[in-house]
């Protein structure tokens, strides 16, 4: 006795006409709508989505500097000292925390600017690699900065804003005191060049000149 087994093949191709139907439909029926009416829908969608990302008011210093900013909650804190401040020293990397070149200060404590918002620091300080050199055409850079130069801690350059927040991150907090210490406090900054001997050395001398930082 023979069964009838349904035809996958036909099933499938039946799908994908009907698909094919439908999408046809949608796009006649869009074609023949008044334009206002799609200006219309185009306008509640736009205010749907401008209440979904409601601005908020924002207060920070960065480098020294007040601000007062009009943000979206969602946004990174990375994402508003590039886009909006223009503070582009600070690197997008990896976006996921696991490379360090978006390193800056917050109330003098390294942070991870890609994995925090914006609004979480209401009130709070913010020092980036442009806040590290004194103001002015002969302003003195920072004495990491120096020390980098010195030794040679970059090459391609790109690792090097979050490298050198890093290094006054880990001297501040008494995480120099040796080699093995320095590579082990410093190991979330990743360089692809493969400056580290140089980054350790630039730290050592910092931390037996006992500059301040």
């Amino acid at each position: 006795m023979q069964h009838n087994e349904p035809d996958r093949n036909n099933n499938a191709g039946q799908e994908a006409r009907r698909d094919f139907l439908k999408q046809s439909t949608l796009l006649t029926a869009l074609s023949l709508t008044p334009s206002v009416v799609v200006q219309a829908a185009e306008k509640h969608l736009d205010e749907k989505a401008a209440a979904y990302f409601e601005q908020v008011t924002l207060k920070l210093t960065i480098n020294g500097k007040p601000y007062t900013l009009s943000v979206e909650p969602r946004v990174t804190l990375l994402d508003l000292l590039r886009e909006r401040l223009n503070l582009t020293g600070t690197k997008k990397g990896c976006d996921y925390g696991q490379c360090g070149a978006c390193t800056v200060h917050i109330d003098g404590r390294r942070t991870l600017s890609c994995l925090t918002f914006a609004v979480m620091h209401e009130g709070q300080a913010v020092t980036t690699i442009e806040g590290l050199a004194e103001a002015g055409p002969q302003g003195k850079l920072h004495p990491v900065q120096e020390a980098f130069i010195r030794h040679d801690g970059f090459q391609c350059g790109y690792c090097t804003p979050g490298q050198i927040m890093s290094a006054i991150g880990c001297l501040r907090e008494d995480r120099a005191n040796s080699p093995d210490e320095i590579r082990e406090y410093m190991s979330g900054n990743i360089c692809r060049c493969g400056a580290y001997n140089n980054i350790v050395d630039a730290i050592a001398e910092v931390k037996k000149g006992g500059q301040k930082v």
